[in-house]
């Protein structure tokens, strides 16, 4: 082994004086010409460019490496990373003014004021350097401060050798040199994303009501508000993945199926390359943006992915406020003083002046004050009553650490052992397949210990609503009794121990769709976890159910390959439609005279459409004939018709996957929306048939790129959420789902067998070559033969090398 690594480092190092170290690669932002040899502080990485841009990162340790990969990121995406480093130093308003939306960027907040009074509390408050000095395991470790130190002067190093020549930020002031503490709160933010990160509207914003409870956008009960709340952050944040165990596969050893569906803009799109260190790491896959370490990937051991879980990262307390005084509270009856923070941020007027804007934000011994939840739940801030948040992530910086774990396993057990010693995934589940031929699925992810005894005990009036149907807690914050305790094993207070976590292993199929762990495997249901990890014999969601079924009877077929594992990818196979098309076409022709009567009151001739709905090929392909139709179709249904009302075979906890079922025609709304979406696409000039992929699509120089795959409601595991543009009649931005796909087997050499696809391409800059690439592979139903050992980088027909740092 020692010695394959050293042949390897020297056929770098020969092929990078071969090459000649001024050679580019193609990157967006690069200048034909720019010596990309700067001072790194006595830092330096090789690059080797393979096909579709995806950069090959070689160094001799950690800093190095880390500056290999800030260059390599900046090349691709410098104006994606400046403007999220902008988010974090808190001064959006300063640039973009203070009321514009910052997108899908590093929180939720719903416009720049928001997010620079969240992001500059951080650094005021020095949150971040506070963690950073914690000692491991319970703080990062040293090979993660150094990947950082060197992705910023990588990052810094490429800023300052190359112009760039992106419109979206050439020229801009706010393109920055970085530091390595600001690589760290950018790992911080993401890690804060579904807890404070997640709520931050209702944290910059909360302030004590002078009378009655204000009003909020929010006119729903509590339970359903809640429900809506983690219903929208799963359309932008889900994810598949399946492992098999070499029972059923053709080699005997493990295979993996990664599905992420992440924002396919902004500053939480992923970035792919592979990070070499000779003899310590051999990693390749994708990292979030300004992350410096693969965070869904394979080794020649090993593969994983991750998927949104369904434990609820936060819990609320309800406090009573102390009387005569809004910025106190009761605990045991004493009033306990409130710590006010006031944060100031640069805010450009309408008349391009910049001014201070000054806010407090007040905080709890349970973490700061709130009035809402995503502008979902009100949780209004009066005399005798407010709510604070415990995000138990936002007392921890390990996701690196857990990540690179990763990259080092040899084994699902080491995976498995990383998770343990690191506990520093905030909001997702691991699912992963070895060589050996082992499967895991783990749902260890760092929650708030709120036990199902605790939550008896404490919860107030909302929280006993909220709890059993959400897994949202709401205690009592007047009693130190409620506080949420330690696990022996847990590295930090107030958070489950490795012990609790809900895992899987050795099953023929793992398997999760964003619902809860237990139908990771239908025949090994997982039972016995606490409430805030998520409900046990409830109805799963259609993309659960489709995935379940797909994959279960993959497992029965056995002999698996990677190959099977691509095809099940592009299947596109709609599980809705697979329910309800034939039932709804069948109630269309029994309307009398073919017509049925809109929610405008007008009568629509709806009979083509039974034989569209009849002939569909049940999937959603670019060619598929009618997939346009039922999909306007049952958005309108569902959005109509409660799910426990559409199906006149009801759940059944015996029957998870095949209930509900039997579409209940006989409800108006069935015959109404049907009528709505003919009259839709025929007020368009749309056949009622016309292929999927014309009214699905991006546009990529000039070029419309007809996309696969469909909506999380229609239960497509390809799963892609669209805007849809009514004056168009077509889906025409991609929004989020599919990003990063990986297939990987392995055959018992060194080399995994790996099928991957960046689904919106490497580089977000229109000027790149790598903006659209893979886009195009996407669109095509296709996946790129991953290149991970020596021989196979070397032999690329696009390969360039590039040679960054040194003296």
């Amino acid at each position: 082994m020692r010695l394959r690594h050293r042949l390897r480092a020297l056929t770098v190092g020969a092929l990078a004086l071969l090459t000649g170290a001024g050679a580019l690669p193609a990157a967006s932002a690069a200048t034909a010409g720019d010596d990309n040899r700067p001072s790194g502080g006595g830092l330096s990485a090789t690059i080797r460019y393979t096909e579709y841009g995806i950069p090959h990162i070689v160094a001799k340790d950690y800093a190095s490496l880390g500056f290999g990969d800030g260059w390599a990121q900046a090349a691709d995406q410098v104006c994606t990373l400046a403007d999220g480093f902008v988010t974090l130093r808190g001064e959006r308003s300063r640039h973009f003014g203070p009321d514009a939306a910052p997108g899908p960027d590093l929180s939720d907040a719903s416009t720049n004021l928001s997010s620079d009074l969240f992001f500059r509390g951080i650094r005021d408050a020095r949150t971040v350097e506070r963690l950073l000095a914690r000692p491991a395991p319970e703080g990062p470790s040293r090979p993660a401060r150094e990947l950082a130190r060197g992705w910023a002067a990588g990052y810094n190093a490429w800023l300052a050798r190359n112009r760039i020549t992106d419109e979206r930020c050439r020229g801009a002031s706010w393109v920055r040199p970085v530091t390595e503490l600001d690589v760290a709160r950018r790992g911080y933010a993401l890690t804060v994303l579904g807890g404070q990160g997640g709520t931050v509207d209702g944290i910059t914003g909360a302030r004590p009501s002078s009378g009655a409870a204000p009003r909020t956008a929010a006119r729903r009960a509590p339970e359903a508000a809640a429900k809506a709340l983690f219903a929208a952050r799963a359309g932008d944040m889900g994810s598949n993945a399946v492992a098999f165990s070499g029972a059923v596969t053709a080699t005997g050893r493990g295979l993996l199926l990664g599905n992420p569906h992440y924002p396919w803009q902004g500053g939480r799109r992923f970035w792919q390359a592979q990070l070499t260190i000779p003899g310590e790491l051999d990693v390749a896959g994708v990292s979030l943006l300004g992350m410096p370490v693969v965070e869904i990937g394979h080794n020649p051991y090993v593969a994983w992915s991750h998927t949104v879980a369904t434990g609820v990262p936060f819990g609320l307390y309800e406090l009573r406020a102390a009387p005569g005084n809004p910025h106190a509270y009761l605990v045991d009856g004493v009033p306990e003083a409130m710590t006010e923070r006031k944060v100031t941020v640069p805010v450009r007027g309408e008349d391009g002046r910049v001014t201070d804007v000054t806010r407090s934000q007040w905080w709890t011994r349970y973490g700061p004050v709130l009035t809402s939840l995503g502008g979902e739940l009100p949780l209004p801030w009066t005399g005798k009553t407010l709510y604070a948040i415990t995000d138990p992530n936002a007392a921890q910086l390990r996701f690196t650490d857990t990540s690179l774990a990763f990259g080092k396993a040899r084994s699902v057990h080491d995976v498995r052992d990383a998770l343990r010693r690191t506990q520093g995934l905030p909001w997702v589940n691991t699912v992963a397949a070895d060589r050996a031929g082992h499967s895991l699925m783990s749902q260890s992810q760092v929650l708030p210990r709120i036990t199902d005894d605790l939550a008896g005990r404490c919860s107030t009036a909302l929280g006993r609503r909220l709890y059993p149907g959400t897994g949202l807690a709401v205690l009592d914050g007047s009693r130190r009794a409620c506080a949420l305790g330690r696990d022996r094993d847990a590295l930090q207070p107030g958070v489950f121990g490795p012990s609790a976590m809900p895992t899987l292993t050795d099953a023929p199929y793992a398997e999760n769709s964003n619902d809860s762990a237990w139908l990771s495997n239908a025949d090994r249901p997982l039972t016995g976890y606490p409430r805030v990890f998520g409900d046990i014999g409830t109805p799963r969601s259609l993309r659960t159910r489709g995935a379940v079924e797909d994959v279960a009877a993959l497992a029965r077929r056995g002999r698996l390959t990677v190959d099977d594992l691509r095809e099940q990818q592009f299947a596109d196979r709609v599980p809705a439609g697979a329910l309800a098309a034939a039932d709804t076409a069948a109630a269309c022709a029994k309307l009398p005279g073919g017509r049925a009567t809109g929610s405008d009151g007008k009568a629509v001739d709806v009979s083509a459409a039974c034989g569209v709905l009849a002939r569909w090929d049940r999937t959603v392909r670019p060619g598929s004939r009618g997939a346009l139709l039922f999909d306007r179709y049952w958005r309108k249904l569902t959005a109509a018709v409660p799910q426990d009302k559409l199906w006149r075979v009801p759940f059944s906890a015996e029957d998870p996957v095949r209930t509900p079922r039997s579409l209940d025609t006989a409800h108006p709304a069935v015959a109404r929306v049907l009528a709505d979406a003919v009259a839709e696409l025929r007020a368009q000039g749309t056949a009622l048939d016309a292929p999927w992929g014309e009214h699905q699509f991006v546009e990529r120089g000039g070029k419309r790129l007809p996309i696969p795959g469909g909506s999380h409601d229609l239960g497509v595991w390809n799963v892609v959420q669209s805007r849809w543009d009514a004056a168009r009649g077509a889906y025409t931005d991609v929004r989020s789902g599919t990003s990063y796909l990986q297939a990987v087997g392995f055959d018992g050499g060194p080399c995994p067998v790996a099928r991957t696809l960046l689904t919106y391409s490497q580089s977000s800059d229109p000027a790149s070559p790598h903006y659209s690439d893979q886009t195009e592979l996407f669109s095509a139903g296709r996946m790129v033969k991953a290149r991970f050992c020596e021989k196979d980088i070397l032999a690329s027909p696009a390969l360039r090398v590039v040679r960054v740092g040194g003296r």
